[in-house]
């Protein structure tokens, strides 16, 4: 199932989980739910209410043994030694370790000293615990989202006044596409900045799909120039839909350099994080033969390849582009073989229909222990 987060007013916890609980979620279940916490006194109340005539749920977190500061790695124990499902547990990590992580560089410390104020609270860990629960219940296992809208102003908090966006938020939306408005308002949270942040796959557009239900989960306040709400549309991904990809390209002529070097500028070019590495014959001025590398590489990596390149090589400049591509869908399965169970890649065709690829480490690994040639395990787990 496919969620899309439309955050045209922003997201919070609270937001998320009544928009959740739109979508199906039984109050009295999450409820329980949260119970199985080593937490006392949470209790989530839900009303109905609208906002320029939306109706949407309104979910409000009671905590009556009162919040305390709690340091992260104690949250992690709290989540960790709880009866709660592995995929609701690490959802809930997931989320905790991004605002952790954040935190540690705002306050400068080491993340396993971190402590949350607001954010630690019992009603923030129900927040994210309970959109974790919520996630597993409705069966979602691929969020995207749109770009996310920053207020401005400032709030106060334990720190004092702090500008809007808060520190915690803009640290934590690093690397998300996000536009500024001129509302005087907190239209992002730190939880809810972790929450999109850590669990959505891509944002922008609504991904091409199938809706099947929508639910909408309101914020605190009223706001003057749009409804303050959080939009879940929830549905089925057009079948075998290509996945849009920018990769970056890097190339260089070289006709001067030892060829036994470039077996090893190779491995290193893999070790720096490059997707792919072409040797490329070529003739160059006057003739003479040559070779064009040419490398396949994540924008981020671009720099640390370059340098690889210019320092191992005899090259003295190397050109890059970004280049777009539409690659197949690609998932990880565990797949029952003649071997036993062993990891391959599901690739999904454009009908819908999907070929298994067996892992060359697998099948090198099968080869040795089995004493085979790597071509007959790859037959016969083709087979």
């Amino acid at each position: 199932m496919l969620a899309y987060f439309d955050c045209f007013s922003g997201i919070s916890g609270d937001m998320t989980m009544g928009a959740l609980i739109d979508l199906g979620v039984p109050l009295e279940w999450l409820n329980e739910s949260l119970q199985r916490l080593p937490l006392q006194g949470v209790e989530l109340s839900l009303t109905s209410i609208s906002r320029m005539g939306i109706y949407a749920k309104r979910l409000r977190v009671y905590v009556k043994e009162g919040s305390h500061e709690r340091h992260y790695e104690d949250i992690k124990y709290l989540i960790e030694n709880s009866p709660l499902s592995s995929q609701v547990k690490e959802t809930s990590l997931k989320i905790f370790s991004v605002l952790a992580h954040a935190e540690a560089k705002i306050h400068g410390c080491p993340i396993e000293h971190v402590h949350f104020h607001e954010v630690g609270g019992i009603d923030a860990i129900a927040d994210i615990v309970g959109t974790a629960l919520c996630l597993e219940y409705l069966g979602i296992t691929r969020i995207a989202a749109s770009a996310i809208p920053l207020g401005t102003g400032f709030v106060s908090c334990r720190h004092g006044i702090l500008p809007l966006p808060a520190p915690a938020t803009v640290a934590i939306l690093s690397g998300v596409p996000v536009y500024g408005t001129d509302v005087d308002k907190e239209l992002v949270t730190p939880t809810g900045a972790a929450i999109i942040k850590s669990l959505s796959e891509s944002f922008g557009e609504m991904p091409e799909m199938t809706i099947e239900k929508i639910g909408y989960g309101a914020g605190e306040r009223n706001l003057e120039d749009r409804p303050n709400l959080l939009r879940i549309i929830t549905g089925h991904p057009k079948a075998a839909n290509f996945q849009k990809d920018e990769i970056m390209v890097l190339e260089t002529n070289i006709d001067d350099m030892n060829p036994e070097i470039f077996g090893f500028l190779m491995e290193k070019l893999f070790e720096d994080g490059a997707l792919d590495v072409y040797w490329i014959p070529v003739f160059m001025k006057k003739n003479r033969p040559g070779t064009l590398i040419q490398v396949l590489c994540r924008k981020e990596k671009k720099d640390a390849l370059i340098a690889r390149i210019l320092s191992e090589t005899t090259s003295l400049g190397v050109r890059f582009y970004a280049a777009h591509r539409q690659i197949l869908a690609r998932e990880q399965a565990e797949v029952e073989t003649a071997f036993g169970k062993i990891q391959m890649k599901r690739i999904i065709r454009p009908d819908g229909s999907f070929r298994l690829i067996p892992e060359y480490e697998v099948c090198k690994k099968i080869a040795i222990e089995k004493n085979m040639p790597l071509k007959a395990v790859y037959d016969a787990l083709k087979s």
